[in-house]
């Protein structure tokens, strides 16, 4: 898998490979943006179990470790990580049988006081590039059927729906949009 080149937004914010030393900070923002974002929805024992089995530091050093996962983060201009995403291979649906070549999209979080700011198109066209890179012709992801704001953001990159399948959290199944695009 080829290494994605550090690369800079408007904001001085450049998006790079992540490695061990930025576990902590992508388990911060991982755990803050997904109750902040998906808390409201579940109850605290269900939450609790997520975090604590997918946001893990064991759990998210193993991801970044992964030779079937690119985690890439985006760093402001004094060094902290204000945000990371995905490329995950060997994933698929269902509703994506008719597509070339496709490969996942996964956890795209940027910190709340970084919203709006580009962060999260620059981490996307990232991904998008390294998907290219390897290959891929469509990249897919999931988002929750409630969360208009991130399908809005899908869409205007060009993403659309083709399907939708249950994530479970724990004794909570949620409805996820599955969302992809033709590279």
């Amino acid at each position: 898998m080829p290494a994605a080149s550090p690369r800079a937004s408007g904001e001085g914010v450049r998006v790079r490979p992540a490695d061990g030393d930025d576990v902590g900070a992508i388990v911060a923002i991982g755990t803050g943006v997904f109750t902040a974002s998906f808390g409201h929805s579940l109850a605290p024992a269900d939450l609790e179990e997520y975090l604590r089995t997918s946001y893990s530091p064991a759990a998210i050093a193993s991801e970044v470790c992964s030779p079937d996962v690119d985690t890439l983060v985006a760093v402001d201009p004094r060094g902290h990580v204000v945000g990371f995403c995905q490329l995950t291979r060997g994933t698929t649906e269902e509703c994506l049988a008719g597509h070339a070549r496709p490969v996942e999209l996964q956890r795209l979080y940027v910190a709340r006081h970084h919203h709006g700011r580009g962060v999260g198109r620059e981490l996307v066209s990232c991904v998008l590039d390294m998907a290219r890179a390897q290959g891929f012709a469509t990249v897919w992801l999931g988002v929750w059927e409630e969360n208009r704001k991130a399908q809005r953001f899908y869409e205007g990159l060009g993403f659309a729906k083709v399907g939708e399948h249950g994530f479970t959290m724990g004794k909570c199944v949620q409805t996820d949009w599955i969302m992809s695009m033709k590279l």
